[in-house]
């Protein structure tokens, strides 16, 4: 049984130490033979480090790392090609903390390489002499990787005005690559999200984004067939249908992947369920985001959205919906090819991400003690004791806090009481479907619970009788079993009290 690489990102470690890797060399190599010049988006911790070290062997012609995968002898080892390669680690909060990162980065690449800039102050005009000098050096043309091309950024979403300093810092590095084109074999860049080729990349227009073409979907994570295959051995006895549902769902227009860090973690740790990826970067900005915008939150399960709008962003028009999608909270669900262009539905990947990261809105909106609300309101839908359910729905919100209200916008947006139930639902990964779609009408929110459906029709400030809705809508027809138990539940809630106004229930 191969030892997991937990925590490790250089190819070579990995190879040289044995530790388990996936052969991601068949979509390399097609890569390499197809383009030039490469953009590819994944979220954090999947792998995208790992790639760009797989590359750097593999042009630096360190045969002896790739004994027995696909590529071996399908490579022209006879040629190596000097490799500038961009890594942006740690975090710098400033524009001259920034400056000196690149300085470093370069300085490291100088000294590997047995090169000197002769203006190493200005990162674009020092990039330009090394893919010079390097090309003049060593007789080929150079190649440049790129890792967390968008750190600068990323990092800095909370201050835009740091964050603008760090996309023009970036800017002046990017272009000098397009500028170098004819010393320049191959080029790759990868990151957490894509903004616009305008706001980052300027000139540099002629990178093939691979983030979402169904070639290249697997060539970061693992898939089904590689848990069942190369993770046999560690995962003997698991049921693979609930690693599937807490882990898997990744999709970029191919076969779905898992996160390789949290399949690594559930092993290292007992196979034990639980949010590794989701723990090692809480999504801070974004709830605030959410709070800023008034977004509904039981739409983020199913969010329609055009290709255009999950592409890219720039730092001065932020929108939700792409920070989601390219930071892995969000996935694509379907796809559809309507008249006016593509549609992508979008949803939470899988259990871990929508447990957790609706366990962050719920807190987020409330304020409230979200572990003992949680247990109240798990059991009272397990047992079915709807008096308990409205007890303890009635005492989560009159536990928030009045600055709550005031502070934020979507507070006053009648949609922010449904989002809190359904944060607190789906925090605790139950099978919610909000906006389900019968004959009739729309289920506000269905909730199926083993053998228990509960069908809830949301009011504001009395806009109808929400019990008498569901009924005469007969929303209820599409879930009634013979082994099922169904009830209808209608809320109407006082915005004057911030709190629920009638709460009736009926068992059919």
């Amino acid at each position: 049984m191969k030892k997991l690489p937990i925590g490790i990102q250089t190819f070579s470690q990995i190879r040289e130490e044995q530790y388990l890797y996936l052969d991601k060399t068949p979509q390399i190599k097609q890569m390499v033979d197809e383009g030039k010049y490469y953009f590819l988006s994944r979220p954090r911790r999947f792998g995208k480090s790992m790639l760009v070290s797989t590359l750097q062997a593999l042009f630096e012609g360190r045969r002896e790392l790739f004994t027995g995968l696909y590529i071996e002898d399908k490579w022209d080892w006879g040629k190596t090609y000097p490799v500038i390669k961009i890594s942006f680690g740690g975090v710098a909060r400033d524009a001259d903390a920034m400056r000196r990162m690149v300085a470093s980065i370069m300085q490291s690449n100088q000294k590997r390489l047995g090169i000197q800039c002769r203006n190493p102050e200005y990162g674009g005009v020092c990039l330009k002499e090394m893919i010079e000098q390097a090309h003049e050096k060593y007789g080929r043309k150079v190649v440049i990787l790129v890792d967390e091309y968008d750190k600068l950024i990323v990092d800095n979403l909370d201050q835009p005005k740091i964050a603008r300093q760090g996309r023009e810092i970036l800017r002046d590095l990017y272009t000098t690559i397009k500028d170098s084109d004819e010393y320049v074999q191959f080029a790759f860049l990868t990151g957490v999200s894509k903004f616009s080729k305008v706001s980052v990349f300027s000139g540099l227009n002629n990178l093939e984004d691979i983030t979402l073409n169904p070639t290249f979907a697997t060539i970061c994570g693992y898939t089904q067939h590689d848990l069942e295959t190369s993770f046999a051995d560690h995962l003997d006895g698991v049921d693979m249908d609930q690693v599937r549902e807490w882990y898997n769902g990744y999709n970029f227009l191919g076969d779905k992947v898992y996160n390789p860090f949290d399949i690594l973690l559930f092993i290292k740790n007992g196979q034990v369920f639980d949010n590794y990826w989701f723990a090692t970067g809480t999504p801070t900005f974004l709830i605030k985001l959410i709070e800023k915008n008034t977004y509904f939150i039981p739409q983020l399960d199913h969010l329609r959205v055009s290709k255009s709008l999950i592409d890219s962003y720039d730092i001065e028009n932020m929108k939700l919906e792409p920070l989601l999608f390219q930071s892995g909270y969000l996935s694509i669900k379907e796809q559809r090819q309507l008249s006016y262009g593509i549609e992508y539905i979008l949803g939470f990947p899988n259990k871990e991400v929508a447990i957790s990261f609706n366990d962050h809105v719920a807190a987020a909106l409330t304020e409230a003690n979200t572990a003992q609300a949680k247990g109240k309101l798990y059991d009272s839908l397990a047992q079915a004791d709807l008096d308990q359910l409205e007890q303890t729905l009635m005492a989560l919100f009159a536990a928030i806090p009045h600055t709550n209200y005031t502070r934020n916008t979507i507070s006053a947006y009648e949609g922010y009481y449904a989002s809190v139930v359904y944060a607190y639902l789906a925090s605790l990964g139950l099978q919610l479907i909000p906006e389900d779609v019968t004959s009739t009408g729309r289920i506000d929110l269905t909730i199926r619970m083993n053998n228990i459906t509960y069908i809830l029709e949301f009011k504001v400030d009395g806009q109808g009788n929400a019990l008498k809705q569901i009924k005469e809508k007969g929303y209820h027809q599409k879930y009634q079993r013979p082994d099922t138990d169904t009830y209808l539940i209608g809320i109407d809630f006082d915005s004057g009290k911030r709190n629920i106004s009638t709460f009736e229930w009926e068992k059919v």
